[in-house]
């Protein structure tokens, strides 16, 4: 793409850039400007746009790639976010046009969702024996909802607490407060004062328009992923090589937010575990890999995700801890069930194709291409593990009252 008039990349760049190559883009920031502009609104109002035209529901509903072999869909760790469930299922039947058995939960980020009979969420909260943040799935079926209230009141505090991490994001990027973040950043992103001012810019703008608009957002709209999809619109008036970077050195900066993210306003896990089994879910730890010592802590769980699209590098180990913890008897008369989650994300699909994170969007519901794996499938065998299994195991736990 070429660059538009308010930049220039510095001659002498190559195709592919090395580290101090990628310092040599150059912004005159004298012609960015600083006000929020009607094609600021325009861009931050299409981002934040949950309808879908004809053509995102089309992509929606007629997959480019179908699996009709795949006879067993197991599908309980993934977001439908802004997509409607009944264009979800109409997608699931041209995926797995061959399938013999299923089992779908859905499981927004700190929010109920029902398919099929089945809710489902996964929830953030945090574990007091190693002070990390943790995230359980939770997955019930037929939940009465009035019983419900106090699990629904927690979900709500930490859907609302999570969301406010977006603020503190966008402040440390714009805001004096957040000087020695950046620094820091700019260092880890060899960035130069430029590219720093030149988000900061962005991402004043971006609070800007989160305060004006503020009663009439969406409220799962609350996300730091707004930064991103903020940038990728501006490529086409700043070009690619400057968002590229521009999302370099802004990922480092929500890392450093994360971080520090206080864990004190989360519910510690053992809260959420024990409400949840008094309305009978059943629960399983995602990505382990993430946060290991979860493993340790001997929570009262189903099962264990032993690979996700961010979680690969030690799925044989993990099946061989939860069978050697079977075959010790820790989880009395319910075995640990071994689980694969496709962790999908559908608002990425809706997005354009040019601003779509590509492995997130290759993603697909039910799709855990580790079950086919050879060495992964020998170790599954020789435990007596299946998808077929699982289903109709964890089925008949959330059928019991």
């Amino acid at each position: 793409m070429p660059d538009s008039p308010t930049v220039s990349a510095a001659t002498g760049c190559s195709g592919n850039p090395g580290p101090e190559e990628l310092r040599c883009v150059e912004i005159d920031l004298s012609r960015v400007g600083r006000e929020v502009t009607e094609e600021d609104e325009a861009v931050f109002a299409r981002i934040n746009d949950t309808r879908l035209s004809p053509e995102q529901v089309d992509r929606i509903v007629n997959p480019s790639r179908t699996y009709p072999r795949q006879e067993y869909v197991l599908a309980t760790h993934w977001h439908p976010e802004h997509v409607p469930l009944e264009l979800l299922k109409k997608r699931i039947d041209n995926l797995y046009p061959g399938r013999a058995d299923e089992l779908i939960i859905p499981t927004q980020h700190n929010v109920f969702l029902e398919y099929d009979g089945y809710q489902g969420v996964e929830v953030d909260c945090y574990s007091s024996g190693f002070n990390r943040k943790v995230q359980l799935l939770l997955h019930f079926k037929g939940l009465d909802f009035e019983r419900a209230e106090v699990l629904s009141s927690m979900l709500r505090h930490t859907h609302r607490y999570r969301a406010s991490q977006l603020f503190e994001y966008v402040d440390a990027l714009a805001e004096p407060a957040g000087e020695q973040r950046r620094q820091v950043a700019a260092g880890r992103t060899n960035s130069d004062e430029e590219m720093v001012e030149f988000v900061r810019i962005q991402a004043a703008k971006i609070k800007a328009l989160l305060l004006l608009h503020e009663g009439d957002m969406p409220e799962d709209a609350y996300k730091n992923k707004l930064v991103r999809n903020f940038l990728d619109a501006l490529r086409c008036r700043f070009g690619d090589r400057i968002i590229n970077r521009a999302q370099v050195y802004a990922k480092a900066v929500k890392d450093l937010v994360k971080e520090a993210f206080s864990l004190s306003y989360f519910y510690r896990a053992s809260e959420i575990i024990e409400e949840a089994r008094s309305l009978g879910a059943g629960i399983v730890i995602p990505h382990p890999e993430q946060f290991w010592p979860i493993l340790l802590a001997d929570y009262d769980v189903d099962g264990i995700e032993v690979w996700n699209p961010q979680s690969q590098q030690y799925t044989e180990f993990l099946i061989n801890v939860v069978n050697r913890r079977n075959r010790m008897g820790w989880h009395g008369k319910h075995p640990l069930l071994i689980f694969m989650g496709d962790d999908c994300h559908m608002g990425e699909k809706t997005r354009p194709p040019e601003e779509q994170d590509s492995e997130k969007a290759a993603r697909e519901i039910g799709l855990q291409p580790a079950w086919h794996d050879f060495a992964i499938r020998k170790s599954l065998i020789i435990n007596g593990v299946s998808r077929r299994k699982i289903i109709e195991e964890y089925r008949s736990r959330l059928g019991q009252p």
